[in-house]
């Protein structure tokens, strides 16, 4: 099966805004990028990944992920992630992608078994997989065979908005649930949860 990764990436200069009460803004960018090359690093050391994307509207990313060797999906227009993610799904849709795998670029723990085990959960033609957040609002990764299937619905409240939508196609939905990917960082509460998580030693070295 032909899967391609598509991660979405806001403006650096817009990234976790939430965290300006801790985190300077120059450390909010450096921590936008720092989880951009985790994330790309992990779908690009996955053997079942065929073909990785990144789309934004920031020319610092494209041009990070160009570096990369990512393929890149320029975001037009007024910024709205569904609308970017239904263009980068067309774009791979023509490469051959026989299925797609949206990791938001916010995630500092996801790894490449998270990976493997979402696209296996996944294999079959008419499934969808998806990986919450912590409290079960957010969808933190999403697998959608074929693309197309559903509707891309980010956001507040996503991850039963995405059920919904899969049930009402008559997929197959089939939930992964790991503490790694289940984390991303959005608020202060979130970076105090990871640096817990990786131990109080490593904490000055990671954001």
């Amino acid at each position: 099966m032909r899967v391609w990764a598509i991660i979405p990436v806001k403006p650096f200069v817009r990234a976790k805004s939430r965290l300006a009460d801790v985190l300077a803004a120059s450390e909010r960018e450096a921590l936008a990028e720092k989880m951009l090359r985790h994330g790309i690093h992990v779908v690009k050391s996955t053997p079942l990944i065929t073909g990785v994307t990144v789309v934004s509207r920031d020319s610092k990313v494209l041009s990070i992920a160009r570096d990369l060797g990512v393929i890149t999906v320029q975001e037009s227009g007024t910024p709205e992630l569904n609308s970017a993610l239904y263009r980068a799904a067309e774009v791979v849709r023509v490469q051959g992608a026989e299925a797609v795998l949206v990791m938001p670029s916010d995630l500092p723990m996801h790894t490449v078994e998270d990976v493997e085990q979402i696209i296996r959960m996944g294999r079959y033609n008419g499934t969808v997989v998806i990986a919450p957040d912590r409290i079960d609002d957010g969808t933190n990764a999403l697998f959608v065979c074929p693309p197309g299937l559903i509707p891309f619905s980010f956001g507040k409240g996503s991850f039963h908005r995405h059920q919904n939508e899969a049930r009402n196609a008559g997929a197959t939905v089939k939930i992964y649930r790991s503490d790694r990917i289940s984390l991303d960082l959005d608020t202060p509460a979130d970076l105090e949860y990871y640096h817990q998580t990786i131990g109080a030693a490593a904490a000055p070295d990671h954001y």
